[in-house]
């Protein structure tokens, strides 16, 4: 992390808390009570848009209203403090930017993921900074150093998020963790003279200590994800939120698979992609050879259980990174967020002091 990168991040964003600390726009879970309890704590929140534009002007209304009757103070009149991601190989862009070009208020960031092609995530950047006069920041999200420089090169990101093979959720089947994935790609992006691009590391950190190692490591900033799961503000059923709580020793009980979109049906996803998620009983009768359709079946049946359907015993997909076992009971997002803050600072401190 550099002072221009921080100094940067605060001048897009001018209430956040510096190092920043982000929330991941996550499908169906981030809407706008979780987004704004980030944001208000001096953080930035994203709303979760995903592959259903159709979502997206209903979220981000809600989002006004809620900063509306309570602004948050050195805000810019005609900035959302939020932000809002989308998942760029199933949602529609000419949706999308008709939405935000007839929002009086434009979202301080649009996180663009998972496109099926670079020149997808053009498209992408380009139209948005068109419909937003520019106001709209965008976030890219990758995981690996050629991704990284070929984003960089093309699209002139303003931030470039870095995501580690630790994530919980959607992220490429096949890369690195973010101790070593983030200083590479910081190193190979400065050679390539584009070093000034402010980098947000993700994958696996959900404390004050991993965002002191993703400082350390060059990141200007982190973004949680599985650690807000275990908030109220995430839109999720208590079973599921049980699950990540009681779920431990995250290496070895999530992992990597497609088995959880083919069960939900949540298919399209490029090849390169799956989803890392809790292991559970669905995950064992595949590996067991159970058909496809009868895990199917199974799992349409365990829908029907409310609560009880998550668990390790359970069928319910739990999405979590690898973290999940530092979780140990739920927070509000906004103390989450200070938490965060708090511990790094302290870490980084105790640190320096045995130099």
């Amino acid at each position: 992390m550099t002072y221009s990168h921080t100094l940067t991040l605060k001048t897009h964003y001018p209430w956040t808390s510096s190092p920043l600390v982000s929330s991941a726009p996550m499908r169906l879970i981030a809407a706008s009570p979780l987004a704004a309890a980030v944001s208000r704590a001096g953080g930035l929140g994203f709303l979760g848009i995903g592959t259903d534009t159709s979502t997206f002007l209903s979220l981000l209304n809600e989002a006004i209203a809620t900063f509306q009757a309570s602004p948050i103070p050195n805000t810019p009149g005609d900035i959302l403090p939020v932000g809002v991601g989308f998942i760029c190989w199933g949602a529609n862009l000419s949706m999308a930017l008709s939405v935000m070009q007839s929002s009086p208020l434009k979202p301080a960031a649009a996180w663009l993921f998972a496109p099926r092609e670079t020149k997808d995530l053009v498209a992408w950047t380009e139209e948005i900074r068109k419909a937003s006069s520019g106001k709209t920041k965008i976030w890219v999200q990758v995981g690996t150093v050629t991704m990284a420089l070929d984003v960089a090169k093309r699209c002139k990101p303003d931030v470039l998020v870095i995501q580690g093979s630790d994530a919980g959720g959607h992220g490429l089947a096949q890369s690195s963790s973010i101790i070593t994935l983030l200083p590479e790609c910081a190193d190979a992006l400065a050679r390539e003279q584009f070093g000034d691009i402010p980098l947000i590391a993700t994958g696996g950190i959900v404390d004050g200590r991993g965002l002191a190692a993703a400082l350390m490591l060059g990141a200007s900033g982190v973004c949680l994800g599985t650690r807000f799961l275990a908030s109220p503000e995430a839109a999720i059923s208590e079973g599921y939120r049980n699950a990540v709580i009681q779920t431990k020793d995250g290496g070895v009980n999530t992992a990597r698979t497609t088995v959880y979109d083919q069960l939900r049906g949540t298919v399209g996803w490029p090849e390169t992609y799956n989803g890392r998620g809790v292991l559970n009983q669905s995950f064992r009768d595949h590996e067991s050879g159970m058909s496809e359709e009868e895990n199917k079946k199974l799992y349409v049946d365990a829908t029907k259980l409310g609560d009880q359907g998550w668990g390790s015993n359970g069928r319910m997909t739990t999405y979590a990174g690898t973290g999940v076992g530092l979780i140990q009971s739920v927070m509000p997002a906004a103390d989450i967020v200070k938490e965060v803050l708090t511990e790094s600072r302290g870490v980084l401190a105790r640190a320096a002091s045995k130099l």
